[in-house]
């Protein structure tokens, strides 16, 4: 539990070693700029060199989405784009030496990721290729499987579809309508579609391009069903037409996305090999013998699927970049574009000059800074699985609990950071040149992509849970005693109102002093950190009679505690980002620099718990003193990180090739001085004509001295 918050006297000492938080935006001494390639380099990670030279691939015009181009046309520019990045070796990074390939699995990813700038079209339909349709076959196959399916995948002589999502269970993986009915008489597995539900939906390469899928079917032999597995179907001949029994449909326009050929497949009665059963996990044998190093269904089910979560890991990745593109446009713009008289009878304000507009963008800027520091250790985290040099059930479980957590956080914050990037921007914003409104329905789709959001954060939810009852597995009555003697005093405590009793009186003092307090680390740490756990105990208190309700009973309960499990495994996610935007910031060594990044850390974490403030006054975590001085110097860091927002996107490394925008160049500071210096130079001459406000002013001020 988070302890109570300084004293007036304690909180003293804090106050003395922080700038005086009542002066508003203090200046760095001696300094004016932040060193943007140390900040650069840390933004772009581990795989910083090959982030760069995905990169001045993204550059190149014919890598480039065409803004407004028919779908059909869209198709086809985006198959092309993707022979070359066979030509350029941009996709053998993640496979075998033997075949070519780097087995660079975190590289693959980084990669892969900034193929967003280029075009989110390109970037997914590549990711199907070789992170989906290949890496099924990497990751379930065997060495047979590689050697036979793999070249023709990595050179693109087979394009090809990943045949896991049906259109009556999304993200139920786990009942899956299609099957696979091995025939000992044959030797072959027999693949249908036995209804309308379980047709293979939304599949990329599936309405036109691809030749063969990596279909998930439940695994029957000698009338046993194994549970889902993974077989290599041959989709299509050489003239692109379907194969006997193999049907489908194209999905058509979409919301976004358009250069991926997304569409629907259905099979009837489709018999092939029986060593084309991916059987890295599960094996069937000529007799129909069925055979698995994982003696568990449900554990096997899950080691197979958790071999896929670079989709989850990738999309984090992407949709980050794609809301540091559209800050560096929105901030850009707004530190040119002039808007109103205020300070000046003259000079129109620069809109990144307004308090609300610094509000809009600086808060959304300080989570995308986040989420690049956690998606790091994100990757660097998969890397050491997929690379073998950690890899037990713990890590891979780790894993998917973090790509879990963070995947829906980023591609939520990608939604509403370019929809707030482009009201920011006005109708300038609304101009497709400018790419808020295509990066906004190119993305749309991120949030269901690789699993449902909310869904993701329910598993993410279960594992917390879990880790809060293993406290408990083996401890004996006295320990089981203390842990409830402790919880009924915390809630005497925090329910009584005497915690925000001894708050308040040490409040009154002053904001800075409460103030002080929040800008420590280790009070946003407290605070955060208090919050889950505190969550996941109290779901905890209220799940643990489940055990002994029947299925139904206890299937009641837990949906009634579905909403609280998902908000606390976002709480669980925020923390993870704030994590490690902290380790991020204590490894910058330039002094200006780690100065404002611990600004905008600190506006990071503040704005969390703005955003949870009413949770913080429930719970007793806050005062209504405290939580006022939240949102006040929130104010206060936004316009003290404002002279340093165009550095801070500038940090990003995007080029101009990667903007795109028309509002991101010079070109609108151009404008705003052309217009200020023809107003200045008729002021100058006498020949601006006069306002009419001002000249009845003259008039009536006349009128007076006349009447004297």
């Amino acid at each position: 539990m988070a302890r109570d918050l300084k004293t007036p006297d304690d909180v003293t000492e804090v106050a003395n070693v922080h700038e005086n938080v009542d002066t508003g935006p203090v200046r760095l001494p001696g300094a004016s700029s932040i060193d943007t390639d140390e900040l650069q380099s840390a933004l772009l990670g581990t795989w910083a060199d090959i982030r760069k030279k995905s990169r001045q691939l993204a550059a190149r015009p014919e890598m480039q989405r065409i803004e407004g181009q028919p779908m059909d046309e869209h198709r086809a520019r985006v198959l092309e784009q993707l022979h070359l990045l066979v030509e350029d070796g941009q996709v053998l990074r993640a496979f075998p030496k033997r075949l070519g390939g780097d087995e660079d699995a975190g590289g693959n990813i980084a990669g892969f990721e900034e193929l967003v700038l280029a075009d989110p079209s390109l970037q997914i339909k590549s990711g199907v290729q070789w992170g989906l349709f290949g890496a099924a076959v990497l990751h379930l196959g065997t060495e047979k499987h590689h050697d036979k399916f793999l070249p023709g995948i990595m050179s693109l002589d087979v394009p090809g579809a990943f045949a896991m999502t049906e259109i009556g269970h999304g993200s139920d993986v786990a009942s899956l309508g299609t099957t696979a009915t091995y025939d000992e008489a044959t030797q072959e597995f027999v693949i249908n579609t036995p209804f309308k539900g379980a047709w293979k939906e939304f599949l990329g390469n599936a309405a036109r391009d691809g030749v063969a899928a990596t279909v998930f079917a439940q695994l029957i032999t000698k009338g046993v069903n194994h549970g889902v597995h993974c077989f290599y179907v041959p989709i299509r001949d050489e003239n692109g037409e379907f194969l006997p029994g193999i049907g489908g449909e194209d999905d058509g326009l979409k919301g976004g996305l358009n250069g991926i050929d997304n569409g629907r497949l259905h099979f009837t009665d489709v018999r092939i090999p029986r060593d084309n059963l991916l059987n890295r996990y599960g094996d069937v044998a000529e007799d129909g013998t069925y055979s698995s190093s994982i003696a568990s269904p449900g554990r096997r089910f899950f080691t197979m699927l958790g071999t896929l979560v670079q989709g989850r890991v990738s999309l984090d990745g992407a949709a980050t970049t794609a809301s540091a593109l559209g800050l560096t446009i929105a901030i850009r713009y707004g530190d040119q574009r002039r808007q109103f008289n205020a300070a000046s009878e003259t000079d129109e304000e620069v809109l990144l000059d307004y308090q609300k507009h610094q509000r809009r963008l600086l808060p959304r800027l300080a989570q995308t800074y986040a989420q690049m520091f956690a998606h790091d250790t994100l990757l660097t985290t998969f890397d050491k699985v997929f690379s073998g040099r950690a890899d037990s059930d713990d890590d891979r479980q780790d894993l998917e609990t973090l790509a879990a957590a963070l995947k829906p956080l980023s591609t939520w914050h990608a939604l509403d950071t370019l929809q707030e990037c482009r009201e920011a921007c006005g109708g300038a914003g609304f101009m497709n040149a400018n790419r808020f409104t295509s990066l906004h329905a190119d993305l749309d789709v991120y949030v269901t992509f690789e699993g449902d959001n909310n869904v993701l954060l329910q598993l993410v939810a279960k594992r917390l849970l879990t880790d809060f009852s293993s406290k408990f597995r083996k401890a004996d009555a006295g320990a089981l005693a203390r842990y409830v003697v402790t919880q009924a005093a915390d809630r005497a405590y925090h329910g009584s109102g005497l915690r925000t009793l001894g708050q308040t009186l040490g409040d009154f003092g002053s904001t800075a002093r409460s103030v002080g307090q929040l800008r420590e680390t280790a009070v946003q740490r407290e605070l955060l950190t208090d919050r889950v756990e505190t969550m996941i105990e109290k779901i905890g208190g209220e799940l643990r009679a489940s055990s002994k309700m029947s299925k139904a009973d206890a299937a009641e309960l837990f949906n009634s505690q579905q909403a609280e499990l998902i908000e606390a495994a976002r709480a669980h996610g925020e923390l993870l980002q704030w994590e490690a935007f902290t380790a991020g910031v204590e490894k910058i060594r330039d002094a200006s620099t780690r100065k404002v990044l611990t600004w905008l850390r600190d506006l990071f974490g503040l704005s969390l718990i703005e955003k949870h403030l009413a949770w913080y006054l429930i719970n007793g975590r806050l005062s209504s003193q405290r939580a006022e001085a939240v949102s006040a110097y929130i104010n206060r860091l936004v316009a003290r990180l404002r002279p340093y927002a165009v550095q801070l996107v500038d940090a990003f490394g995007f080029d101009e090739e990667h903007l795109r925008a028309p509002i991101a160049t010079d070109g609108e500071r151009q404008r705003q001085d052309e217009a200020r210096a023809y107003f200045a130079a008729q002021r100058e001459s006498g020949t601006a004509p006069v306002d009419e406000k001002v000249l009845r002013a003259r008039e009536k001020a006349a009128a007076k001295r006349q009447a004297r």
